[in-house]
């Protein structure tokens, strides 16, 4: 075959007449294309001609023509039109770099149309566009690529191709599990890559009717998506499609377990207020009843708070050498033992701290006392059956202490955090009582701690008449009440999205002088947006138009929670351009911050985003760098953000070193020496700045919260954004983190935080709702998990030394006392013992030296062990141990969720109903001092002989 080295032949021959002669040199050209374009693409006029001409009997073959020349100028864009063109002559089956590379933009091409078509239908697609996306999805599922085949679909929002690749699926009598995987990995696709709320929410819906249609769907799946939709009405169907079955009623209580932990407390009310409703359910059965009692939260609180105050591991000389370096009449100084002392203790119910140092806790004045007072709130969350009664003696009507009342109030919101229905009323009352004497100076501090106490324990309740409320409150224009009452207006309106709050706080925000005010709303605003994405970039850009630098401050706040978890390109965007170029120092130190929010489930990528901005000539934009590595890597322990850190932590300005040792507690809560060995060294600085005179108050005040925040809830908790068991955002610790960042302007919301410390626990419960005495495996190194050790050790050894630099002397003086009765050997034996101990404490040391490095070494490497060791049921289990705990096939005791991650709550099946098995009591059931009703007997009628007892 001769090779052809000129298209000049050809290229004539479409100066014929004759149409024959002209089509032959367009099919012997488009063979030597890749060869000769250069020389073709000087007639590239003459075959576009060809194409426009009506007459020609094959423009489609000059459109594939023009096409491959184009493609091989580089002039994609053109390449793809004339493919389009070319329609039956372009082969998207043929195997050329040609055809990949046009497919390929045809695909891109296609994606960003159908995006832009499913907001604005006016927008016209292609046919011929159309058609290749088809052509090549099928491709994809007959060469079984179905996930590919999914991830284009989403990606080009044609949900309908999606729905119909799953049901051809279960046509083709693919196994449910395999089924289930799909939709799982749609579900991914859609809470990680799609960015459109409608969209998203459309999805959600087609999936759960896909599953609904199964006898037996995942309901793990079917949960996250309930929580994802905020949908009562499919809660409520799952539920009583489960109540009736009977043999499903321990899954039931499960997704309830499981739906307390991630969801709103508007879904939990309305799906409760449904199944109430529900003539068909029987509202009296024993099942209706228990779950009912599982959605109202109270079982979760009682588990938990039994958790934390039975396996609190506490090391009280920390807080003790704290108090005593710091002087309690500083009014900062004060507040920041009082919140150290608060998070250390969170939820484990333990005052003793306080009541131990009451002179101390007397030196507390105004705003001091009621952070004091608020702590206790911290310390007792979720101690639903005693809080009040612990708080009763600093609430209004037992004593006249305005700040003491106000202190009071707050906490009773923290520890009802999240449980409304049993606090609501009383809160409500007190705003009446109190809401006609504003102005007054006491009765706006009393306000105030109601307003927090509301926003605390009515957070995500979505009620208007309690809005409506507290937006009465704002109205009075006090800064002092006003600031609270706008606060708990975003927080109960969390997450929906409601225009007319919307609209009505940022009117507000504009006519009021008190930048309290102004902030809160700004921040209640960015509540109000949480999750909301695309659908909240017409308020995030009318606030950072914004002239003030308040709103414009909340503006990225309204980012940071809007994507919150997304990484969305265009938000990371907007934000590092305000970072660099805001002329408000504030506007860009928490721009920097934000990012931390968005890049939440990529925090892995935080420390190489932030590590130019940590070098910054402003320190503001430092401080927020670190804050930003703090909030998305929070108990990860990651190396690289610690690396970015340790120049923070040394910083010449004062408040940026604060941030930096914030920032390092949140990354290394639960972490030891054996997971991350640079803890001990963080400690010993933390403690060695608390006791510097010389250190600004600043950074003593972020070192004594740092200590409070990495030893938080006993060293029983961490802070978890993202919730473990179903990948979904923790919205409580998220709005918890976000209103502790305002400690900056208002030292008591410090106490929020305490709403981000999640309890590190598996707790596996029976279907009656009792906690069986068991042992669950844990295949790891047994030590390589547990608690760092005390501080207490140390000042032991500290002692054991003082007592043997003392020996010499008084060997000396009993050399002396004994020499004429010539009995040396005493203390040659005293002084060998002593030599001894310090020879054995010097092996230990280096024993243990090389021990920690093989561990640095080898760090999670080969932790897996063929023999597991045993922990106790209700036992602290950490995030990255999870992956080694299991339970035993043979057990009595095993958990419905299979194959998933076991932590939280975890609902067991008894494989031995009716054998007795001895439980563990939970703090309220310790706290009962009547006497059990006994139970059911018989008596053997041989021995109920009267007549007998009466005569032995």
């Amino acid at each position: 075959m001769s090779v052809i080295t000129s298209a000049a032949p050809y290229l004539s021959l479409l100066d014929e007449q004759d149409s024959s002669l002209k089509v032959y040199a367009l099919q012997s050209l488009n063979k030597q294309v890749d060869q000769l374009w250069s020389e073709i693409a000087n007639r590239i006029v003459d075959i576009e001609q060809l194409f426009e001409d009506n007459q020609f009997p094959h423009r489609q073959l000059a459109a594939l023509l023009a096409s491959k020349v184009y493609y091989n100028l580089g002039d994609y864009d053109a390449a793809v039109k004339y493919s389009l063109l070319a329609g039956d002559a372009f082969n998207t089956n043929e195997r050329s770099e040609y055809v990949e590379t046009i497919v390929s933009k045809c695909l891109e091409s296609y994606i960003k149309l159908s995006q832009s078509k499913y907001s604005d239908p006016s927008v016209i697609i292609d046919k011929q566009l159309t058609f290749i996306f088809e052509q090549m999805l099928g491709k994809c599922v007959s060469d079984s690529e179905i996930k590919l085949a999914l991830g284009i679909s989403l990606e080009s929002y044609r949900l309908d191709i999606v729905q119909e690749i799953i049901e051809n699926q279960s046509k083709n009598n693919i196994s449910d599990e395999n089924i289930m995987n799909l939709i799982g990995y749609v579900l991914t696709c859609i809470t990680t890559v799609i960015n459109d709320v409608n969209f998203k929410t459309e999805t959600l819906n087609a999936l759960m009717l896909l599953l609904l249609k199964f006898e037996n769907p995942d309901y793990f799946l079917v949960t996250k998506i309930i929580a994802l939709l905020n949908d009562s009405v499919f809660a409520h169907k799952v539920l009583k499609k489960l109540l009736k079955s009977k043999d499903n009623v321990s899954m039931a209580y499960q997704i309830a377990f499981d739906l307390v932990g991630i969801a709103s407390q508007g879904l939990l009310t309305s799906t409760s207020k449904y199944i109430e409703a529900d003539t068909e359910i029987d509202s009296k059965d024993v099942q209706t009843v228990r779950l009912l009692k599982i959605l109202s939260g109270v079982p979760t609180c009682d588990l938990d708070i039994t958790f934390l105050s039975k396996n609190k591991n506490v090391d009280i000389s920390i807080l003790n050498t704290t108090k005593k370096a710091l002087d309690g009449r500083n009014s900062l100084y004060h507040s920041a033992v009082t919140f150290a002392n608060a998070f250390t203790h969170s939820g484990t119910t333990d005052d003793s701290f306080f009541r131990s140092n009451l002179e101390w806790l007397g030196k507390a004045n105004h705003w001091s006392k009621f952070s004091a007072t608020a702590a206790f709130g911290v310390i007792h969350k979720g101690n639903l059956a005693q809080g009040h009664a612990v708080l009763q003696p600093y609430l209004p009507g037992s004593t006249s202490n305005a700040d003491s009342n106000g202190g009071s109030l707050f906490g009773l919101g923290l520890v009802y955090a999240g449980q409304h229905g049993q606090i609501l009323d009383f809160f409500r009352n007190t705003l009446e009582d109190n809401s006609g004497s504003v102005g007054n100076k006491e009765h706006d501090i009393i306000l105030h701690g109601t307003c927090l106490g509301i926003g605390a324990s009515a957070m995500g309740l979505a009620d208007l008449d309690l809005y409506n409320e507290l937006n009465a409150i704002l109205y009075t224009d006090s800064a002092v009440s006003g600031q609270a009452a706008a606060l708990a207006m975003g927080l109960v309106m969390l997450g929906t999205g409601n225009e007319e709050s919307l609209n009505d706080m940022f009117a507000y925000a504009q006519e009021t002088q008190h930048e309290t005010i102004i902030r809160s709303l700004a921040l209640g605003m960015a509540f109000i947006c949480f999750g909301k994405e695309n659908k909240a970039d017409e308020y995030i850009t009318k606030m950072l138009d914004h002239k003030s630098s308040i709103l414009r401050y909340g503006g990225c706040f309204t980012i940071g929670l809007a994507y919150c978890g997304t990484s969305k390109k265009s938000a990371i965007k907007k934000l590092l351009h305000i970072a660099v170029s805001d002329s408000s120092d504030s506007v860009r130190r928490v721009a920097v911050m934000c990012l931390g929010f968005v890049l939440l489930r990529e925090y892995t990528k935080v420390p190489t985003i932030v590590e130019l901005l940590s070098q910054s000539h402003n320190p503001h934009v430092r401080y927020g760098s670190a804050m930003a590595l703090g909030i998305s890597c929070s108990g990860s322990g990651l190396k690289s953000a610690l690396d970015v850190l340790e120049p923070l932590s040394t910083d010449s300005v004062d408040f940026v070193r604060q941030g930096a040792f914030l920032a390092k507690a949140m990354i290394l809560i639960q972490q030891n020496e054996k997971t991350c060995p640079k803890v001990k060294d963080f400690k010993e600085s933390l403690a060695s700045i608390v006791s510097n005179k010389h250190e600004e108050a600043l950074a003593r005040f972020g070192a004594t919260l740092a200590q409070g925040i990495i030893d938080a809830g006993g060293r029983n908790t961490t802070i978890q954004l993202e919730n473990t068991q179903t990948n979904t955002l923790n919205m409580k610790a998220i709005v918890g983190l976000t209103i502790f960042s305002q400690y900056w302007y208002w030292h008591p919301l410090s106490h929020f935080l305490s709403l981000s410390f999640t309890p590190t626990s598996v707790i596996g419960i029976t279907e009656n709702l009792k906690i069986p005495d068991m042992k669950i495996n844990c295949n790891c190194k047994e030590d390589v998990f547990g608690y760092p050790p005390k501080v207490e050790v140390q000042v032991t050894k500290q002692a054991e030394k003082v007592a043997t630099a003392v020996l010499s002397t008084t060997h000396k003086a009993r050399n002396r006392a004994v020499k004429n009765e010539k009995t040396p050997k005493e203390d040659k034996m005293d002084v060998d013992e002593v030599e001894d101990k310090k020879e054995s404490d010097k092996a230990a040391e280096t024993d243990s030296g090389v021990e920690n490095e093989e561990l640095q070494d080898n760090q999670f490497q080969s932790l897996y062990v063929k023999e597991p060791y045993q922990l106790s049921n209700m036992t602290r289990v950490l995030p990255a141990q999870m992956k080694y705990v299991s339970f035993s096939k043979d057990a009595r005791f095993t958990p419905l969720k299979k194959f998933r991650s076991i932590c939280g709550v975890v609902v067991l099946k008894d494989n031995e109903p009716g054998k007795p098995f001895d439980k563990i009591k939970t703090l309220k059931e310790s706290n009962i001092t009547e006497a059990p009703v006994p139970r059911s007997f018989d008596i053997d009628p041989e021995l109920d002989n009267f007549d007998e007892i009466d005569n032995m």
